[in-house]
């Protein structure tokens, strides 16, 4: 066999770190200022004053709706808050211990060959479809959960509105205010956050000028890869094998010796404090007071403290999250996929720009293999 005759490398960046793949008017972040804009609205704004229903309705039409234009949107999530019995089958036919991303991109995948539009790419029809998608998720979520846990899915309440509507289903009572705008602020600050690896995986695939459900299912996929979306779910199995502040210490100190990584700590494009991170700070200590048990917030402000003195590094949105989502009663396992309903208008709204001019995404890899061989005969080799 011939020796391979590696030729000069081209610049390569390895992630397309820093690569601009497109122009977007949806969101800009901007890791230096650890600034967020969604449509160019600052998230604190959205984040103080704003419902998901609204920061939804912004990031799939490019401005903030009026009352009337606000009213029709969440009538249209209502209609859209049940799915096709077929898509109730599958998810009540899966195995009890089957992975819930894996359940939720399963049932979105039968979902889009049940949809009469699917294959329709008119702007209003997409529309239509990324309202159906983003009521859909919720629901199928909380079916999941329902389900694993041996329970039947709790009819829809949309009287509640979405957030607490979501968690009415999630958890088979009817949440708190602060648990409702907990909820709220957990699907407004998920929502976007530009060329991601799902949201940019969603991009490729609708580009091809496939059906958004193909894109969307593309989207979870990668959403549930470790490196993406399961961040807070660690978060949370550290806080519960902690169990007290008096053990951060040692563990920060081990974690360092064995060179492992702080879970919920840094990110790939702020380099100051992760401006969706405080809201979250906020509502896990106003839900451990309401609870009367703010163990798992004095756990994380402790891990925070002793993180960021040893590494130097700010939390990130993923790291509050976890002892706020165990203190409205959901299960680690399920994070993702409250992750995955509140991206799921992130992911829609680019998909909506990318199809409003699109240009198929082709790159280029640099070639590092043999050059050109002699052909040798099976006889002979």
């Amino acid at each position: 066999m011939s020796t391979t005759d590696v030729g000069k490398p081209a610049a390569v960046t390895r992630g397309l770190k820093g690569i601009l793949a497109a122009d977007s008017s949806v969101c800009l972040v901007n890791g230096t200022e650890g600034r967020l804009l969604y449509r160019g609205y600052n998230i604190d704004d959205l984040a103080r004053n704003c419902s998901f229903e609204e920061v939804a309705y912004l990031l799939f039409q490019g401005e903030l709706p009026t009352k009337t234009e606000l009213d029709r949107f969440k009538l249209t999530l209502t209609r859209n808050s049940t799915f096709p019995p077929p898509v109730s089958e599958l998810v009540a036919s899966l195995p009890s211990d089957v992975a819930p991303m894996a359940a939720l991109r399963s049932a979105v995948s039968i979902a889009g060959a049940y949809d009469s539009q699917a294959d329709d790419d008119s702007q209003e029809a997409l529309f239509e479809k990324s309202i159906r998608l983003t009521a859909m998720l919720a629901t199928i979520t909380a079916a999941v959960r329902r389900l694993r846990e041996g329970k039947q899915p709790v009819e829809s309440r949309p009287e509640l509105g979405f957030a607490a509507n979501f968690m009415y289903q999630l958890n088979g009572t009817e949440p708190s205010a602060d648990e409702t705008r907990a909820m709220d602020l957990i699907l407004i600050l998920h929502a976007e956050h530009g060329f991601n690896a799902s949201t940019f995986a969603a991009r490729v695939i609708i580009a091809t000028l496939t059906d958004i459900y193909s894109a969307v299912t593309g989207a979870i996929g990668a959403l549930k890869g470790r490196l993406h979306g399961g961040a807070n779910t660690e978060v949370l199995k550290t806080l519960l094998e902690l169990g007290d502040v008096s053990r951060v210490s040692a563990w920060v100190e081990s974690v360092r010796a064995r060179k492992g990584k702080f879970m919920g700590f840094g990110h790939a494009v702020y380099q100051t404090e992760d401006p969706r991170a405080k809201f979250l700070r906020e509502f896990s200590q106003r839900l451990g007071v309401e609870q009367g048990n703010t163990t798992w917030y004095d756990l994380s402000v402790e891990i925070e403290k002793q993180v960021m003195q040893t590494i130097g590094k700010n939390c990130n949105v993923d790291f509050y999250s976890a002892s706020l989502q165990h203190y409205m009663g959901i299960p680690g396992e399920l994070f993702t996929c409250v992750f995955a309903a509140s991206r799921i208008v992130g992911w829609c709204a680019h998909i909506l720009e990318q199809l409003s001019d699109n240009k198929i995404i082709r790159p280029s890899a640099n070639y590092i293999g043999p050059t050109e061989r002699n052909f040798v005969p099976l006889a002979s080799r």
